[in-house]
């Protein structure tokens, strides 16, 4: 594709379109297109004609919550447009909606024959990634059906059942097929002199399992005021810092992202709850990891993410081993749910994947941090035996005990690293050697550290059992004793990365060093020495940590884990900057941050390239980004903390 493409999203719904507004339905690619609906593409192609030509794009959909563009046909500049097109769209749940004004510009009367051309492929967003893999889908059937009001797309395979309907209003003069599969949509318009007709187009997506009753939106100006309603729901009594009016954007702009991120989940007891999502276009469904550190960043000004992500979280802990797939075990807090097809057929494991290391952890610090924030201690008693299974796991499946450490194993069909930084090589020596067998990432240690003294004081002060508070509190003392034996590097005065199966310290300098001044687990020496050090050339951009210190082997500007600079990274650094009182180095961080930001529209990415700023006086976008990242959304928020509201 030419053109770029633009993210429009709401709760667990979005759609990519390109600059004119057209779905071309490719596959592959950096970027999926199309209308997606739990994993699903529910359109795949949705492309606009004006008597039988694509028209030129005048003015591009620009970034933001409705997708705006104005059209005409080709010509020249002794050849004035005879007409000119305005699309207008937008998501909601489930569904899509469009509004076409076309005006001619002539002083006679005009008809023009105008179409779109729609069709649904159903893909499951696994399909659509670049990474070369097939699934077999025996017995799918793929059925068109026209409609009074337009056509409607449905596909089965066994038990699977999913639909899309395209209606319009008008209705269309005719329903065409096109050879391929697809179907056009077709319009008659009769214009008086420099006269206007207007076509609203609405889609409804009925993935499978889908029980709600949901209405299609009547325009997209009413998608845009319940998604002004919603964002304003989120900024509202928000207490913006007057002294730094960037850092104020960005926090704004984060808050608004998160409206816009929620998706639907359960509680234990079935409740209906709104989570963080992760990400979109690739994530835009519940990863716990994420969705805890998106809860804690937001914790002191928007509590109530926290209060619905615990639950929702507490009711798919695992209850059970369930088979090496999902890598689930008694008390473990689930990394990924998925609702796709592929996900139901057990053709990916990721219908419940419990392939981290370091989502339990959090949960429990999430826990103990937002009943200490806001002493709703019901909730903490609520999920008493939740907490008290996520820490059986850490002691007893997670390696605790065994092996003094939490470990992990490169999961065949699942994710090779099990910690915050999943891609296969992101874990290694600095000459860029992978570790293999098990695995003892260090922030994960951090993370366990802190959920040990967290879930002490909950049991000592609301569950009211001195005893295994005084358990887990030694349990604590002892962690972070063996950590600052084991892990830290004399020679090079900041801890390894990791350990690997033998005890051996894998030496890449990493930003990973920075979450453990956010959980506390350094010596205060130490953590100052760690500090300052990642505030060195090799390691800070000046957009940011990178998450591999520059001039070792293994550091590469444009890869995912080892060298680029994530906003969320830097959160938790510039937090564990001012937990160890470098005050100065927090905003530092911070700053840097505010102002990629600030190049971007106030909008944080998931991760930037990790080039410096004297190379490139802006920053460089990494090229397989997440376009809207909650704990990128939330960054902004975490940064305000670290630095006591500017």
């Amino acid at each position: 594709m030419t053109d770029r493409q633009h993210l429009l999203v709401y709760g667990g719904t979005f759609a990519a379109v390109g600059d004119g507004g057209d779905i071309s339905g490719v596959r592959g690619g950096s970027f999926p297109d199309g209308l997606f609906v739990r994993d699903a593409r529910h359109l795949s192609r949705w492309q606009l004609t004006v008597d039988g030509a694509v028209p030129d794009t005048l003015t591009p959909v620009a970034d933001g919550d409705t997708a705006r563009c104005v059209l005409v046909p080709r010509g020249g500049r002794l050849e004035p447009a005879a007409y000119t097109l305005f699309r207008e769209q937008a998501v909601a749940d489930s569904s899509f909606v469009e509004a076409v004004r076309i005006t001619s510009n002539r002083p006679v009367p005009t008809t023009l024959r105008l179409a779109i051309t729609a069709d649904a492929d159903f893909a499951d967003q696994f399909e659509l990634r670049s990474d070369h893999r097939t699934y077999a889908k025996p017995g799918a059937v793929r059925h068109r059906q026209a409609l009074d009001h337009g056509v409607e797309f449905t596909y089965q395979r066994g038990k699977w059942l999913s639909r899309t309907t395209v209606s319009s209003e008008p209705a269309p003069d005719g329903v065409e097929e096109t050879g391929t599969g697809a179907r056009r949509l077709v319009w008659t318009l009769d214009l008086e002199p420099y006269g206007t007709a207007e076509l609203t187009l609405r889609v409804m997506a009925r993935p499978h399992g889908e029980q709600r009753a949901l209405r299609v939106p009547a325009s997209p100006a009413a998608v845009d005021g319940q998604l002004r309603a919603l964002e304003a729901g989120f900024v509202e009594g928000m207490a913006f810092p007057t002294g730094w009016p960037e850092l104020a954007a960005a926090c704004e702009r984060g808050l608004a992202d998160l409206a816009a991120l929620q998706v639907p989940a359960r509680g234990p007891d079935g409740e209906e709850l709104r989570v963080p999502a992760a990400g979109a276009p690739w994530f835009l469904t519940l990863l716990g990891r994420d969705a805890l550190l998106t809860s804690l960043f937001a914790l002191p000004y928007r509590p109530q993410l926290a209060a619905a992500t615990l639950p929702a979280l507490a009711a798919t802990q695992a209850g059970e081993h369930s088979g090496p797939a999902s890598v689930a075990q008694p008390g473990k807090i689930v990394h990924e749910v998925r609702h796709g097809e592929l996900a139901y057929f057990h053709q990916v494991p990721y219908g419940r994947y419990y392939g981290s290391v370091d989502a339990t952890p959090l949960f429990l610090v999430l826990l103990g941090a937002y009943t200490e924030h806001t002493g709703d201690l019901a909730l903490a008693r609520r999920l008493e035996s939740h907490a008290r299974a996520a820490i059986g796991w850490m002691l007893d499946h997670g390696g605790l005990t065994s092996r003094g450490y939490l470990v992990y194993r490169a999961d065949q069909g699942g994710l090779a690293n099990q910690n915050w930084k999943d891609s296969p090589g992101a874990i290694c020596w600095a000459d860029g050697t992978r570790p293999t067998g098990p695995v003892m990432a260090a922030g994960a240690q951090g993370y366990a550290y802190d959920a040990l003294r967290r879930t002490a004081w909950l049991a000592r002060t609301v569950w009211e059992d001195p005893t295994y508070a005084a358990l887990l509190e030694q349990s604590a003392a002892d962690l972070r004793d063996r950590f600052q034996r084991d892990f830290w590097m004399p020679d090079r005065s900041f801890p390894a990365l990791a350990l690997d199966g033998e005890g051996g310290q894998v030496d890449a300098l990493a930003s990973d060093a920075g979450h453990l001044l956010w959980s506390g687990l350094l010596d205060k020496e130490y953590g100052e020495l760690v500090g300052r050090r990642m505030l060195e050339p090799d390691f800070f951009s000046g957009w940011g940590v990178r998450t591999l210190a520059a001039g070792q082997p293994a550091y590469h500007p444009l890869s995912y884990h080892r060298g680029s600079v994530w906003p969320h990274d830097n959160a938790l650094i510039a937090l564990g900057l001012a937990r160890y009182g470098l005050h100065d180095e927090a905003r530092t961080v911070a700053g840097a941050l505010v102002e990629a930001a600030a190049a971007t529209g106030n909008r944080l990415p998931e991760v930037l390239a990790g080039y410096s700023r004297e190379a490139h006086a802006e920053p460089v976008p990494f090229p397989y980004a997440c376009i809207r990242e909650s704990r990128a959304a939330a960054a902004p928020l975490a940064l305000l903390t670290a630095v006591g509201g500017a």
